[in-house]
């Protein structure tokens, strides 16, 4: 008997206690750092999605010449400023985006963490088809994080920064307002991104299968959109950049799902043999 099914219901809250604290610890640190960079991560990182000269729209600029649409796609200047209007404002924000971007960097080792308390309780077949977790939930949270940073941020500010409904109205937008939207498409991108992760543990335990997928793709696309909708500013194109790439990531869950319930059927077949041959 192993030592982890010796170990008893308060061994474990220790044990678990202590993944939480080395967790925790992992984005302390990298929380720090950040914030003592904060200057530099704020002009660099957090607000050039929000200049003309961020990679994105030299990309946009470069297919608009290639397609005589430069008007249409090159962006010569975004129209808008960043105010703090509360005495916190600046100081706040500075936090934030020195967590957020510490959980960020601490993300994959994070997850190791919660992967080794987990991995114990699971059988040995279960863990030899399970190795690869950790690399793919971070690969995916990364790519996200990506899409949300490179692809719906900056679109997002210059879509949001040029709409006006009349000439007499400026767009001054607080930095509490734009590290929240900032945040919160970066990070919400690389959650949701987690799909196909999450789909292949419920097709494990059989909870999802393929055809309760395809039977329920016009509910799952109503879903996206709702999802798109809260996670994204209220612009028609911030929501169909998430929920494009997320009805995809969708298509995609449903093949993981059905290699699942193929390896699911291959093994029942196989240890039916084995115990047909045994008897």
């Amino acid at each position: 008997m192993s030592v982890e099914k010796e170990m008893s219901f308060l061994d474990h809250l220790e044990e678990l206690r202590w993944h939480i604290v080395r967790a925790i610890s992992a984005i302390f640190i990298f929380m720090i750092a950040a914030f003592i960079f904060g200057p530099w991560i704020f002009e660099n990182i957090v607000f050039a999605p929000a200049r003309v000269d961020f990679i994105t729209f030299k990309y946009l600029c470069k297919v608009g010449n290639a397609l005589n649409m430069v008007e249409s796609l090159c962006v010569e200047f975004i129209p808008f400023k960043i105010q703090s209007r509360l005495m916190t404002g600046q100081f706040t924000m500075h936090l934030t985006a020195s967590f957020v971007i510490g959980f960020i960097v601490a993300f994959p080792y994070v997850f190791w963490e919660i992967w080794k308390f987990v991995t114990p309780g699971l059988e040995s077949s279960e863990r030899k088809n399970s190795r690869w977790a950790v690399i793919a939930v971070s690969f995916l949270f990364l790519v996200g994080i990506s899409f949300g940073y490179f692809i719906m941020s900056p679109l997002a500010v210059w879509f949001l920064s040029s709409y006006s409904i009349s000439d007499m109205v400026s767009n001054e937008f607080d930095i509490t307002s734009y590290v929240s939207t900032i945040t919160m498409l970066v990070f919400g991108s690389g959650l949701l991104f987690q799909l196909p992760v999450v789909v292949f543990f419920l097709s494990k335990i059989g909870i999802v299968t393929p055809a309760l997928m395809r039977q329920y793709r016009k509910h799952a696309l109503v879903a996206i959109l709702i999802i798109g909708a809260i996670i994204t500013p209220p612009d028609p194109l911030s929501q169909s950049l998430i929920s494009l790439p997320l009805y995809l990531l969708y298509e995609i869950s449903i093949l993981i799902s059905a290699m699942v319930v193929r390896q699911k059927l291959k093994q029942d077949e196989e240890d039916l043999r084995a115990d047909q041959a045994d008897a």
